[in-house]
């Protein structure tokens, strides 16, 4: 992926943000070390973090801490890698309304405000970005950043009346000849990543044709970028994998997929980019007040108003008249059955949520995906790695996703182990960005 990369990884929202101190040496030491590449945890470790970043890490009883640094003892804690979602969407929903009026600087500053809480110290935000985006995305590269890092698909591209995007932001494309205009356009602004809508949301809208699909794919690789394509039929799949796309933004869910995509996909180097197995839960959860309606590491983030709807009948009531409502569960299942499966086969995969529309939300389901990732049977070390050093390598960084020496020190304290339970990446005690703790 790295030869699709066209920028410099970096640093702070700029002017949105505080600035970061410069020049300070920070040693951290007194704890367990997860550093995202899947090797064994260190129980005795020490971190040495020079303006930002990792110069040593290692041993405690090897650490020679350098001349007037400040050092942290962390008391026994655990240290991973911060969290990197490889898909969601920022700064369109207020509460639980999603539109793109409500996209400004500000609620792009919330957003990632509120990832940052959560561990979530990066975001691909897939396709439903305004130009502010750029901006913002620049003032971060050239500085150093104090809440989570953006990466963009600016607009991504949806068929003409089809399903997909958000309203008035994403172009709506009729052939491939506009399809490949549109593709140089956002290769013109600078974007990481071109994003690919090809679904008919069970039949009830118009889906995208192959030949567009393909014409986007081609005229992405022209331009030097990766693709990722939202994705719901197995056929579907297949056919953008053999295309080219680079990676397949949700699991498959209306089959169980078969040899011939997992090998098609390994064959291409195709990722599954992310399951999104809370998107899938937020089809139905709604139809009765979710578990976590109470929970304080939930309500923390949101409003009030929002708590009173999820608890209301009526809203209930709407969302549980959805025609497919009953088949959704059945969905999610089997979203969580494939990622297994494609797990178990080696094709590559890392982690992402779609949070940012109404119901899906920033931070908290992040947290909730790694549990389903486990409840999907992966391990806690199959999941942290995918949410850190495996995202980073899908975004063609070496900058990010692990601890190790050169790599930015964006990382989160936990109070308890996750790799006994996964759920104890909830145990935050702090969360470090560049090497600056989040406040």
């Amino acid at each position: 992926m790295a030869r699709h990369r066209r920028h410099a990884l970096g640093a702070t929202l700029g002017l949105l943000f505080a600035a970061a101190v410069h020049g300070e040496v920070r040693v951290l030491k007194n704890f367990t070390l997860i550093d995202g590449t899947g090797r064994p945890s260190n129980s005795s470790a020490a971190m040495i973090i020079d303006n930002g970043r990792i110069t040593w890490v290692g041993a405690a009883a090897q650490l020679k801490a350098p001349g007037g640094a400040e050092t942290i003892d962390l008391g026994g804690a655990f240290v991973m890698p911060g969290i990197i979602n490889l898909h969601g969407h920022i700064g369109n929903t207020v509460d639980l309304k999603q539109d793109g009026r409500f996209y400004t600087r500000e609620s792009i500053q919330k957003n990632l405000a509120t990832y940052a809480s959560y561990g979530v110290t990066t975001v691909l935000s897939l396709g439903t970005d305004q130009d502010t985006i750029f901006r913002v995305r620049e003032e971060q590269r050239t500085g150093r950043p104090s809440v989570t890092r953006v990466y963009t698909a600016g607009q991504g591209l949806i068929f003409k009346g089809g399903y997909g995007g958000l309203a008035g932001v994403t172009p709506g494309v009729a052939t491939p000849a506009e399809a490949t205009a549109a593709v140089d356009a956002q290769a013109k602004k600078g974007v990481d990543i071109i994003k690919l809508w090809m679904d008919d949301h069970l039949g009830a809208q118009k889906k995208m044709p192959n030949e567009i699909g393909k014409a986007i794919i081609d005229a992405a690789h022209k331009n030097h970028l990766p693709v990722a394509a939202h994705i719901f039929y197995l056929e579907d799949a297949k056919r953008l994998v053999e295309y080219g796309v680079n990676g397949l933004a949700h699991s498959v869910r209306d089959k169980s997929v078969d040899p011939s995509l997992t090998e098609a996909m390994k064959k291409h180097g195709t990722w599954q980019l992310a399951a999104t197995l809370t998107r899938e839960a937020s089809m139905f959860i709604y139809g009765d007040t979710p578990a976590f309606a109470g929970d304080p590491f939930f309500t923390r983030s949101v409003t009030a108003s929002v708590i009173q709807t999820l608890k209301n009948p009526a809203y209930q009531k709407s969302i549980a008249s959805d025609p497919h409502f009953a088949d959704y569960r059945g969905l999610f299942e089997t979203a969580k059955r494939n990622l297994k499966a494609l797990a178990d086969a080696g094709v590559p995969y890392g982690f992402g949520t779609d949070t940012g529309p109404p119901g899906r939300f920033p931070g908290f389901f992040e947290q909730w995906e790694l549990e389903l990732m486990a409840d999907a049977g992966l391990t806690p070390m199959q999941v942290i790695v995918a949410a850190t050093g495996s995202a980073a390598k899908f975004l063609g960084s070496k900058e990010l996703g692990t601890l190790e020496p050169g790599r930015w020190a964006d990382f989160v304290v936990l109070e308890r182990n996750p790799l006994q339970d996964i759920r104890n990446t909830r145990s935050i005690r702090n969360v470090y960005i560049a090497g600056n703790r989040v406040h």
